[in-house]
């Protein structure tokens, strides 16, 4: 039996690829390659920032409030101390009145009382100057680091006299060697600011008055007779505190740093609007 004679096809070996083959494969590979470097590149190129941190916002300044400048304003009055009564006891009035004025203000009454007392007796004896209260109040506002309203007794006076330092030069302070004997501050070389409106001796005994009216001698350590001191000072010079001219004349009279006006203004104004506010 003879074996069945094979297709020559089967044969013979398969025959190797053509050569442009390998090149079309080695093409084809190059350009997967490249696509995926330029894929890669691209997308490594274009990656999403992280978003940058905010910056924090800009410190906001608080406006602050504009110095009053002279003579371009009076402070208000406010509300009016009650009308004196030469005649018959306005005490039980005053009272009211420095308690009414205390609950919106916050000064103590008792240091109330002495302002609207000086400004009713002021009335009376110098009307054109038109003195409120409030000024008085702007003046003791300022000298208050020096004293403690709460400490003056019923009697008005103050419960440790208040006695500033020498004025002898230091600091670059007016020198004012003593001019009282030492009967005001205790020393006889040198001058001191004395009493919770503080005074210099030489101006106390130029313009002091006793308040009560019953015959004693006033006291610069009393904020009775302090008050009206001050309001007789400030008055002295003719002019109507109700008018910016006036005003910022007057002031220089009990201090001539424009420094302290403006302070006293303020503080005048604040209490003046407060005293009125419902």
């Amino acid at each position: 039996m003879t074996d069945t004679p094979q297709p020559v096809a089967d044969q013979l070996p398969s025959a190797p690829p053509p050569r442009r083959y390998f090149g079309r494969l080695a093409l084809s590979g190059a350009l997967i390659v490249t696509a995926l470097v330029l894929i890669l590149t691209i997308g490594v190129g274009h990656q999403e920032e992280p978003p940058a941190a905010a910056s924090p916002p800009a410190p906001t300044l608080a406006a602050q409030e504009p110095k009053p400048q002279p003579g371009v304003a009076a402070p208000r009055a406010g509300l009016a101390a009650p009308v004196d009564r030469p005649k018959m006891s306005d005490q039980a009035e005053l009272d009211a009145w420095s308690l009414r004025v205390s609950a919106k203000t916050k000064v103590p009454a008792r240091v109330l009382a002495a302002y609207g007392r000086a400004e009713m007796w002021m009335r009376g004896q110098k009307p054109s100057c038109h003195l409120s209260w409030a000024t008085l109040a702007g003046v003791g506002g300022v000298e208050a680091a020096r004293f403690d309203g709460t400490q003056i007794g019923p009697d008005g006076r103050v419960a440790k006299p208040i006695v500033g330092p020498a004025l002898n030069g230091a600091g670059g302070a007016t020198a004012v060697h003593d001019t009282d004997a030492g009967k005001l501050d205790g020393d006889l070389l040198w001058d001191h600011l004395v009493g919770p409106l503080r005074f210099a001796p030489a101006t106390w005994v130029k313009y002091a008055e006793r308040a009560s009216g019953d015959g004693a001698p006033a006291d610069p350590q009393n904020i009775d007779d302090g008050a009206f001191t001050a309001a007789r000072r400030l008055c002295a010079g003719g002019d109507d505190l109700g008018t910016p001219a006036g005003w910022w004349k007057a002031l220089p009279a009990y201090n001539p740093a424009t420094p302290y006006a403006q302070d006293v203004f303020t503080g005048a104004d604040s209490y003046a609007e407060a005293s009125t506010t419902p």
